[in-house]
């Protein structure tokens, strides 16, 4: 399992922060997102087997798309100012010190 931040705004994976969706969405709303998002991944797969590169634009618009309103990327969720850090490793953020005290 992926260690979550102690705000909840990250998930760690291979030492790199990725933004968690937005909690205050609600569950039909987040599902309705989801399943929009894996629609598009298999679209994104569809066009890398076809090689059609209009159609991996698309799909790749389409996975963008439902990442922005899940809160996963574009303007972040939370309200008090504090910097995204969204794709940085975690030992060049204010979590480095959290993300290592987990590790012993």
């Amino acid at each position: 399992m992926n260690p979550t931040t102690p705000d909840g705004r990250y998930f760690v994976v291979k030492g790199q922060l990725w933004r968690c969706a937005n909690p205050s969405l609600n569950d039909d709303v987040r599902q309705r997102l989801v399943n929009d998002l894996m629609a598009a991944r298999r679209e994104v797969k569809a066009a890398k087997a076809s090689g059609d590169v209009q159609q991996m634009k698309e799909a790749r618009a389409g996975v963008h798309t439902a990442k922005v309103a899940l809160g996963e990327r574009g303007p972040v969720w939370w309200n008090d100012g504090s910097p995204d850090f969204n794709r940085y490793q975690v030992s060049n953020t204010p979590y480095a010190d959290w993300y290592l005290n987990l590790r012993h």
